[in-house]
């Protein structure tokens, strides 16, 4: 190992881990609170319980799928820039959004400009764990995953407290604010110096001056390099692997944005109701980093599929007790066996990915993954628009 990069893991490397976690808290942990504003919404948009819910599933999609733009410009312009401008992306939308008159604004600028900014700042701050730690990599992810907990817990609270006092257009205005605290996240993330800098400052050598069929070749590999296409035709575990968690997402992201309003609309409280959505958050701050450390352990290496497959399943046959009663204390319970099983997804969701395919070309089976993995994330929740969405929830998996 370079000694350069010894001495990054050794001192800044964990100003850049707590950099990574906040990071992943503002941004993965924010669409959870979307829940809070479900019924606002809809009551001030006069719209269905499908409509409103194109707002949070855009959100969120996007912020999944942008991986391959990111990539690029993670790769021209280094993770720190990134970072910075996915802030930048996030506020904007954010401070937009609180003067949108119509839904089809609030997509556009909640859902699509935020989206994009917060999938700049949470996929560059994952990958810059990898440039900073190489023999605590497994840990460092564990504890940067406690931000998405820490977010899942506290943004489901600030968005009650403000709602109350602001409304859903103030409270928006102030999240545009609070987003730009990517930015300063951002500027801590430093490019690592390595021994081989030198060889690395040189430009390659400019692209041959040919028309057509070097532009079609060029646009070919580029597509290649970040969306893996050849390996879903040829690798049948990466393709079963991929379907399968495009079924799954299907049901997985939606307690986090019908659980309030249908807590509501059965008699609970609505400071109550926000706070089952923060009871989440806080189990998996201690759940996500042991989920990932047994992941890494090298004992479960031949097994991680099969403790994904198990999670899942007890995620699935979880949502079923919505179905039976929405008394709080029950909720409650669901919420915390619920966590068990999200903080098992989240710590093998990508572990297993890294089983099936070569390192070498994981970025671009990434890429291809998380875009597959957004078109499930935009469609869910207005397909589990109805009165009772978690009678259909269940089905799903």
């Amino acid at each position: 190992m370079p000694r350069a990069l010894e001495r990054e893991e050794g001192c800044w490397a964990w100003a850049v881990l707590l950099a990574s976690m906040l990071i992943q808290g503002l941004t993965l942990g924010f669409p959870t609170c979307t829940g809070v504003f479900f019924t606002e919404l809809q009551h001030d948009f006069q719209a269905s319980n499908s409509e409103t819910s194109w707002f949070p599933s855009i959100l969120t999609a996007v912020l999944h799928a942008g991986g391959p733009l990111c990539s690029i410009l993670v790769g021209r312009f280094g993770c720190r820039w990134t970072v910075m401008l996915g802030g930048l992306l996030a506020s904007l939308g954010m401070v937009t959004s609180s003067f949108s008159r119509t839904l089809s604004q609030l997509y556009i600028t909640a859902g699509l400009i935020t989206g994009l900014g917060m999938c700049f700042g949470f996929q560059s701050s994952i990958t810059v764990l990898g440039y900073y730690f190489t023999r605590r990599r497994a840990l460092a992810n564990a504890l940067a995953s406690v931000g998405v907990s820490l977010g899942i817990m506290l943004w489901p609270l600030l968005s009650r407290y403000l709602l109350e006092d602001l409304g859903w257009r103030g409270t928006f205005l102030i999240f545009g604010g609070v987003l730009l605290h990517c930015c300063v996240c951002g500027a801590v993330m430093r490019p690592v110096a390595t021994t081989v800098a030198p060889e690395t400052k040189e430009g390659p050598p400019p692209p041959p001056k040919t028309p057509g069929p070097g532009t079609l070749a060029a646009c070919s590999q580029t597509i290649q390099r970040h969306l893996a296409f050849d390996i879903l035709r040829h690798n049948p575990g990466y393709r079963v692997y991929t379907l399968g968690v495009m079924w799954m997402i299907l049901g997985f992201p939606l307690p986090h944005v019908f659980l309030v309003p249908y807590a509501v609309r059965h008699g609970v409280d609505e400071n109550r109701a926000a706070l089952l959505i923060s009871i989440i958050g806080f189990s998996n701050i201690f759940l996500r980093p042991v989920a990932g450390l047994v992941a890494s352990r090298q004992n479960f290496a031949s097994h991680r599929k099969y403790l994904f497959t198990l999670a899942v399943l007890l995620n699935g046959l979880t949502n079923l007790v919505c179905t039976a009663s929405a008394d709080f204390r029950v909720l409650v319970g669901y919420c915390l066996v619920y966590s068990v099983s999200m903080s098992g997804i989240g710590a093998l969701l990508f572990q297993v990915l890294m089983d099936i395919v070569p390192m070498d070309r994981f970025c671009s089976a990434l890429g291809l993954f998380t875009i597959l993995e957004g078109i499930s994330i935009l469609i869910a929740p207005p397909m589990a628009g109805s009165p009772c969405p978690y009678a259909q929830l269940s089905c799903l998996y």
